[in-house]
């Protein structure tokens, strides 16, 4: 059978404030004719679909008509788990109706194996999905205190042995897949992940994933890439579009899976043309040079942070012509002579908050804080977040 793996759409995601629904569109336009030309037998959508646990209606509007078209009357089967910016719940409400269609939807973390037949392939898939398993959500306090690296070692031994129980129920005629959404230890990161969900505390050993799959399909990490050390063929698909200027210059893409029961599975990408651009111009002679830029039509349907060496402050109408030209600058940045190195403080504001938690601690009581300390001041920040979402 040939599976499409994908990931991290964040659905009604904006840059700067800038709607950006129009590209998440493009995308799925492009991804429909990608799983009619490749003859993709099942979709595979490991987490993260929209953005926040509340989306705009229209992004969700967007999922759903999107997810009725790729399943094409339950020909093609889906499945969707939630990742760490869904609401399980709210993804979870559209069950009854997507069960019709040969949509599954998996809101909270199960050791349930999907069973699923494949009608253009004629084979079984034994899929163990696995949502987004945070301690919340898999509802169990895995460790008594708060270390960080003993609440690591239980939440890697955890997710071990959910996989390794899921496992049990593969067998030699069928299509044994695992599925998730987590970070696993040594994967690239990029700024648009956000840095209290990324490492720490849920991290989980590369070995950890089950060796009994013939293929494991992660989301969460943005950039698509395999998972070195993987006792099986794993990876993160990444996201469709740059969600962040860290990720400038990367390729998108997709995952397309063949594989048949008792053989290795072949996996190969496929890149992505929609959606704008996140480029970086760095102007170090001064507003002439972007200026003529944009003239000669560089970068014209490209989102761009630009950084423009000045002698002297910007005016309001000098900012307002400028994004009058190209209407995709988002930041706009003067450097004077006297910034020409990045100051401290400029440096730190690029740091995890994690990392400006510990300097700031240390600089208010003249010692390092515990780990725990560390880790509750981020669970605490990632709760409010949650709250705010929701």
């Amino acid at each position: 059978m040939r599976l499409l793996h994908t990931a991290d759409w964040h659905l009604g995601r904006t840059l700067e404030g800038r709607s950006r629904l129009d590209e998440q569109a493009q995308f799925l336009d492009e991804l429909y004719e990608i799983v009619v030309t490749e003859k993709i037998d099942a979709i595979l959508i490991a987490g993260d679909v929209f953005d926040t646990f509340n989306p705009p209606a229209a992004a969700e509007q967007l999922f759903y008509d999107s997810l009725s078209r790729l399943a094409d009357k339950g020909k093609r089967p889906v499945v969707v788990i939630a990742g760490n910016h869904d609401h399980p719940d709210r993804l979870s409400a559209a069950v009854p109706l997507a069960r019709e269609q040969g949509i599954t939807i998996l809101g909270y973390p199960t050791e349930e194996v999907q069973h699923i037949f494949i009608p253009q392939a004629g084979e079984e898939l034994r899929l163990a999905a696995l949502a987004y398993p945070s301690e919340s959500r898999l509802n169990e306090l895995l460790a008594q205190n708060h270390d960080e690296t003993v609440l690591r070692d239980e939440y890697d031994q955890r997710i071990r042995q959910v996989f390794a129980n899921m496992a049990r129920h593969f067998a030699a005629d069928t299509v044994n897949v695992a599925m998730s959404h987590l970070y696993v230890a040594g994967g690239s990161t990029t700024e648009s992940e956000r840095p209290i969900e990324v490492g720490g505390a849920y991290t989980v050993r590369a070995t950890s994933l089950p060796s009994a799959a013939q293929y494991v399909a992660l989301g969460h990490l943005h950039r698509p890439q395999d998972v070195k050390k993987a006792l099986a063929p794993a990876r993160y698909s990444g996201s469709p579009l740059a969600f962040s200027f860290s990720e400038t210059g990367y390729a998108k893409s997709v995952t397309v899976v063949d594989v048949k029961p008792g053989s290795q599975a072949q996996v190969h990408e496929i890149h992505l043309s929609s959606g704008k651009p996140l480029v970086r111009w760095k102007a170090e002679e001064g507003l002439a040079a972007v200026y003529h830029w944009i003239e000669e039509g560089r970068d014209k349907n490209a989102w761009i942070d630009l950084e423009v060496h000045v002698e002297h402050a910007l005016s309001l109408a000098e900012i307002h012509r400028l994004r009058k030209l190209h209407p995709g600058l988002i930041h706009i940045r003067p450097v004077f002579p006297e910034q020409e190195h990045k100051s401290s403080s400029q440096r730190e504001a690029n740091l995890p908050i994690d990392e400006l938690f510990k300097r700031f601690y240390q600089h208010q009581t003249g010692g390092p804080p515990e780990e725990g300390l560390v880790r509750l001041f981020l669970e605490l920040v990632n709760e409010q977040r949650e709250e705010e979402e929701a």
